[in-house]
């Protein structure tokens, strides 16, 4: 009797495990902002997006995207941006930092996946220091990936890749 209760509490317990209780934070927001200006005040601004914006972000993604604005932060050429991907159920936030457009760091901020959380590590992450956007919007350097996370893998790639073209975008205006 003792074990088919036991067996009723576990899984009771698994229905009431939701993905977000999975979220582990490695990094906030705040502390890697100030990270990337090394503790200098930035600038917290607003990036309406475009139609033709939005849509060349679709199309990277792969997915409609619904947001109509993005945060990010500016010191001087430098700009950072804290953007959400779903890797396989859940999004993963995500850290990028660039400077003379190209990526200076990448870093997973929060991980809500039950599995994949190995891009977080630098060991994948620092493939994109020094990528660049190509004409084609591809990243300049090819990323390995990871097996067992791919899907977590094409969600940092992606957010990359549209980091770097909105870097730009703000950068021209």
């Amino acid at each position: 009797m003792k074990k088919i209760q036991l067996l009723i509490f576990c899984f009771s317990l698994s229905l009431c495990i939701s993905p977000l209780s999975l979220a582990k934070e490695y990094l906030s927001s705040k502390d890697f902002i100030s990270q990337s200006f090394n503790g200098e005040p930035s600038q917290r601004k607003v990036y309406w997006l475009e139609d033709d914006t939005k849509k060349t972000i679709e199309s990277i993604l792969g997915h409609r995207f619904k947001k109509l604005r993005l945060r990010y932060w500016q010191h001087k050429q430098q700009t950072v941006w804290i953007l959400n991907e779903i890797g396989k159920e859940s999004p993963i936030t995500i850290g990028i930092h660039i400077r003379d457009n190209k990526i200076v760091r990448t870093k997973v901020l929060v991980y809500r996946e039950s599995r994949g959380d190995e891009v977080r590590h630098d060991f994948f992450t620092n493939q994109f220091v020094n990528a660049e956007l190509t004409d084609e919007l591809k990243l300049s350097k090819h990323i390995d990936g990871i097996s067992g996370a791919t899907l977590s893998v094409n969600a940092l790639t992606k957010v990359s890749r549209i980091a770097l073209m909105l870097h730009k975008e703000v950068l021209s205006e």
